[in-house]
């Protein structure tokens, strides 16, 4: 939980999330971050949770629900690994998902509601992992990824959207 993945464990691709994770415990990381994030996504009005600071980008609450998507994704492949399963698990096409729902219909607090939900379930997984399931390791998309390494880019993914919120989208976090 506190040490972090080493390159072997991940994909390329994951590296500049995993580098956005801060040292520490990262179970602690997503309860802080999860706090911090309940708390901006109620603050939002319909208004700002529906701004796009450009034409065909995504709305405030678009990026919201696609870390939800991610993280539910995320969470499904780090259970997998950890419990063993040597099944090579696909990927994932974030756009088609992004048009497949409505996240524009939900409120704020709706908005709130899942994300929290979302992440009390990866806490609660991460919570009862053996030491040895925080190393196994498995196929994801055509590549190696360690449960550990899993945790942390759920982290480092919401720090880098947290982070475009705050520059593109003015969002308080």
């Amino acid at each position: 939980m506190n040490e972090r993945p080493s390159q072997e464990e991940y994909a390329a691709f994951y590296e500049g999330y995993i580098h956005l994770v801060p040292e520490g415990n990262v179970i602690e990381l997503l309860q802080k971050q999860a706090e911090r994030v309940e708390s901006a996504i109620r603050a939002l009005s319909e208004e700002q949770a529906n701004y796009r600071y450009d034409e065909g980008k995504w709305s405030v609450k678009e990026v919201f629900g696609h870390l939800i998507d991610n993280e539910r994704i995320m969470s499904g492949r780090l259970l997998r690994i950890a419990r063993g399963d040597k099944t090579s698990l696909p990927g994932y096409d974030q756009d088609t998902l992004m048009e497949g729902h409505p996240f524009e219909a939900y409120s704020v607090v709706d908005l709130a509601e899942e994300y929290a939900a979302v992440r009390y379930s990866t806490i609660v997984l991460l919570r009862r992992l053996s030491p040895e399931a925080w190393m196994r390791m498995g196929q994801v998309n055509d590549n190696t990824a360690s449960t550990r390494s899993i945790a942390y880019v759920i982290t480092g993914h919401e720090l880098h959207h947290l982070s475009v919120l705050r520059d593109r989208y003015d969002v308080q976090i």
